[in-house]
């Protein structure tokens, strides 16, 4: 991939500043929203944003082995129903599928979630949907360098 892109904060600075905005109004459950934002971005394939939002889950005190099996996350026992509903909603909204988002997702996030908190999970995904379409376009990468490990 090219790292010869423009970067959206420079050349279209309202734009990212909007995102950056609706990114900023959303109030939800700090510890789930990093878990939304880390699936959605595997699935949209956004290297930044993957390599990002492991790391702020793993700085604020999530369980490594939950963040390693996310994209598995069904077939393990890891994710409470409350976080299941979330993680659906999280992969319908992303993929879209031309049906719409399926009625008993929808309905499974509904009744985990108050009619704010949903509002607020359904921004959280919207708007790091807008951010990986920002890393995914214009080829933002992770850095290249790996902490040191500690001995």
């Amino acid at each position: 991939m090219s790292n010869t892109r423009m970067p959206l904060s420079k050349t279209a600075r309202e734009v990212y500043r909007a995102i950056d905005a609706l990114d900023g109004s959303i109030d939800f459950d700090a510890p789930l929203r990093e878990l939304v934002r880390l699936r959605a971005s595997q699935l949209n394939g956004c290297a930044w944003c993957v390599d990002q939002h492991a790391r702020d889950a793993l700085e604020a005190g999530e369980d490594p082995r939950r963040i390693h099996t996310i994209a598995v996350w069904r077939e393990t026992p890891f994710f409470d129903p409350r976080e299941r509903a979330a993680l659906a909603l999280t992969e319908a909204m992303t993929l879209l599928p031309a049906q719409g988002v399926p009625d008993d997702v929808y309905e499974d996030a509904a009744r985990e979630f108050s009619p704010e908190e949903l509002g607020n999970l359904m921004g959280a995904i919207i708007a790091i949907n807008a951010w990986n379409r920002v890393g995914v376009g214009t080829g933002m990468q992770p850095p290249a360098e790996l902490p040191t490990a500690v001995a």
